[in-house]
């Protein structure tokens, strides 16, 4: 990826990011635990957002060959002060993963109603950003810690199969770090990505 690329995908990136765990700290805030907003995380402000190690490397690693990576600042929140510890944690994993989905959602919607009217520079905005969100959502409902699909998981399986579950983590970051190099990712989001661009081209 060229540096002019990245600077003109770097900000819509930042903005599906944002929104990703801004709809995190605000579900943990409405099912009752106040840390996010005491943090300063229920806010749609990307420096609230922004991991300086995690924002580097999407930065880095989109100017060379290989796999881009990257991550916002995690939502941190108490599981103590939700009345369902157990699902409240899955509806708050979820609810990032689900914010991009309905951001891409919307960006399709103002393409199928504004196409022809709106200029070719910001067709092209909203295209990437569709696919960012589209790309955010897959990738981090993968079932593996630390990604939002670990909790989302492990909150809809049974009590004693959920506990097992949990014992994985200890082992995400590696087995996700492994699916990264090889390019096994690239193969879970090619078909998700590929249908975006027909499901477009179709309808656009």
């Amino acid at each position: 990826m060229s540096i002019f690329t990245l600077l003109f995908l770097l900000p819509v990136l930042l903005l599906a990011l944002s929104i990703h765990e801004f709809a995190h700290a605000y579900a943990a805030d409405k099912l009752g635990d106040a840390t996010p907003r005491m943090m300063g995380r229920v806010t749609l402000n990307p420096l609230k957002h922004l991991d300086p190690v995690g924002t580097a490397l999407l930065v880095i690693t989109a100017l060379i060959p290989g796999p881009t990576f990257g991550w916002g600042k995690p939502v941190i929140f108490n599981p103590y002060n939700l009345k369902n510890p157990k699902r409240d944690t899955g509806i708050i994993a979820f609810a990032g993963p689900l914010s991009n989905i309905a951001m891409a959602l919307l960006g399709f919607g103002t393409l199928y109603i504004g196409f022809g009217t709106i200029p070719e520079v910001l067709i092209a905005i909203i295209l990437q950003f569709i696919i960012i969100n589209v790309v955010l959502a897959t990738f981090n409902l993968i079932p593996i810690y630390p990604l939002d699909g670990f909790n989302v998981i492990s909150s809809i399986l049974p009590n004693e199969l959920s506990e097992q579950f949990k014992e994985t983590y200890r082992y995400g970051t590696i087995i996700l770090l492994l699916l990264i190099f090889t390019g096994t990712t690239g193969k879970i989001l090619g078909p998700v990505i590929n249908f975006t661009y027909n499901l477009l081209s179709r309808f656009i």
